[in-house]
């Protein structure tokens, strides 16, 4: 199942949503220190995560799944927002650099056939960079945030299924240290649990980083298959004013 796009939108408009994107923004940018001159896009729910690449990026897009909606981003510049099916991404084989996966394949249906369509579109060589609900992680056990929603993974589940779809696990992070709760007083001692929390119990964090290079020895992943007649679309794309799931524009 897929979280809806307000429901996406409102948690990262408040104050516990500010500090998780805090938090893994930097996880992030840490991962992928330089994307310059490369093709960056976000799957998922991933537009948050996205603001520090457009500068750098040759092309940055944020792709967001149809049954989840999609929400204009920028704000205040040319619409980068795609709305796709995930597993029929509207791009050529081979053209994507470096793709972030936020609030998706928990929420897939079919996260083999999700990965197998990333595993199409990115370049030799390319990066794939998860952001997933830890299965021993508290945040995966209550509804209160966007992490408790899905199918969480350990790990182990995390790296079997990459190299089930042609992908080389290269890195792994651990972040969301402290507990999902939207108390003030708890909220100003996140940094401490953040740097405490990755020392004392990394197993138990919120959420699983993992970054990923495809491979290209061996068959292709059963079902990567081209689509010729797939359209495609080339970023910065505008969406349409008349699009039902588009909502309101969104900061960053």
């Amino acid at each position: 199942m897929h979280l809806d796009i307000h429901t996406l939108r409102d948690f990262y408009q408040r104050p516990l949503g500010g500090i998780v994107r805090r938090m893994l923004s930097g996880r992030i940018r840490a991962r992928w220190r330089n994307v310059k001159g490369s093709t960056v896009i976000g799957l998922g729910y991933a537009s948050p995560y996205l603001g520090s690449f457009r500068d750098e990026g040759a092309r940055v897009g944020a792709f967001m799944p149809a049954v989840q909606g999609a929400i204009v981003w920028p704000s205040k510049a040319p619409c980068r927002t795609v709305m796709v099916e995930e597993a029929s991404l509207p791009l050529p084989d081979a053209s994507v650099d470096r793709l972030l996966c936020v609030h998706c394949l928990e929420m897939s249906e079919n996260a083999g056939a999700l990965l197998r369509e990333i595993w199409r579109v990115l370049t030799p060589e390319g990066r794939l960079l998860l952001v997933v609900p830890n299965r021993r992680g508290i945040w995966a056990r209550f509804d209160t945030t966007p992490f408790g929603f899905g199918r969480p993974y350990s790990l182990g589940q995390l790296e079997t299924l990459l190299k089930q779809s042609l992908f080389t696990p290269v890195d792994q992070a651990s972040a969301l240290h402290m507990p999902p709760v939207h108390q003030e007083w708890l909220l100003r001692w996140a940094t401490a649990f953040e740097r405490v929390g990755g020392r004392m119990w990394p197993a138990f964090s919120g959420v699983q980083i993992v970054e990923a290079r495809k491979e290209l020895m061996g068959a292709m992943p059963r079902g990567a298959v081209t689509r010729a007649r797939r359209k495609l679309v080339t970023l910065p794309a505008p969406m349409r004013r008349t699009e039902t799931r588009c909502v309101e524009r969104e900061d960053a």
